[in-house]
């Protein structure tokens, strides 16, 4: 659980005790391959799953068969927090490597919601930084023109994993193709491939293998128009900061 960990620290001071009690809230793990589903539109949740390595995406089917990528899930990350409240599931949520995910019971979140303040508002705060990225990406579907999409999405998903300890330096592993961004960004495989290359000739990136490399990240910053704020990682208010110092010095 050492990524979600890091991940709900980015939002909220949390104490020895509320980390011991994310390590044990893991349950079993299940590891599914790549281009499987998680879970699928119209099934009941089963539980609450985090994401301890791989990488995931939640998606939608239009009548037509078209597939829409809404957001990525990246280790750390929750899917969903909310679940156990749904009788079944609105969307779909598939795999893009080898994936590996631990389950935690409903009575651990509900628990953690009534006796861990300090988990429930970073829970909370993880929460707020999904819809963020949700309204983020319908601005950028919006009113951002193609070469900015996909250089606003790299810097993104560089942030959230550079925020769990997922990258070296300015690389990380990122097994996307050229399909799966243009279903995220409603862009042609064959218009991905084009504007990728256009930001390796301006030595913005390099791709290969698997393997992302933001070599010019302020380069690539300029041109995504990205301001990563809207991702809320530079952490809790000063006065909610104080509240939970006033409650540590009471315990």
């Amino acid at each position: 659980m050492k990524h979600l960990i890091r991940k709900l620290e980015h939002f909220a001071p949390l104490s020895q005790a509320d980390r011991c009690k994310l390590e044990d809230i893991g349950g079993r793990t299940e590891t599914f391959e790549a281009d499987r589903d998680l879970v699928a539109e119209g099934e009941r949740p089963r539980s609450v799953f985090v994401l301890t390595s791989g990488m995931a995406f939640r998606y939608k089917l239009s009548q037509d068969g078209r597939r829409q990528i809404l957001t990525f899930l990246l280790p750390g990350d929750i899917c969903d927090l909310h679940v156990f409240l749904l009788k079944e599931m609105d969307h779909s949520i598939g795999t893009l490597m080898r994936t590996t995910v631990s389950a935690i019971a409903t009575e651990d979140i509900l628990g953690m919601f009534f006796d861990y303040p300090r988990i429930t508002a970073a829970l909370w705060w993880s929460m707020l930084q999904e819809e963020a990225i949700l309204r983020e990406r319908i601005v950028a579907l919006g009113t951002r023109d193609a070469r900015s999409r996909v250089a606003y999405l790299l810097c993104e998903i560089l942030w959230r994993m550079e925020a769990v300890g997922r990258t070296d330096g300015t690389a990380l592993r990122l097994p996307l193709t050229q399909q799966e961004l243009g279903e995220a960004l409603r862009l042609t495989p064959s218009y991905v491939n084009r504007l990728l290359q256009e930001l390796r000739r301006q030595n913005l990136i390099s791709w290969s293998g698997g393997v992302l490399d933001v070599t010019d990240p302020a380069g690539l910053i300029k041109m995504a128009g990205f301001d990563p704020s809207y991702l809320h990682l530079e952490g809790a208010p000063e006065e909610i900061q104080r509240h939970f110092a006033e409650m540590e010095s009471q315990e």
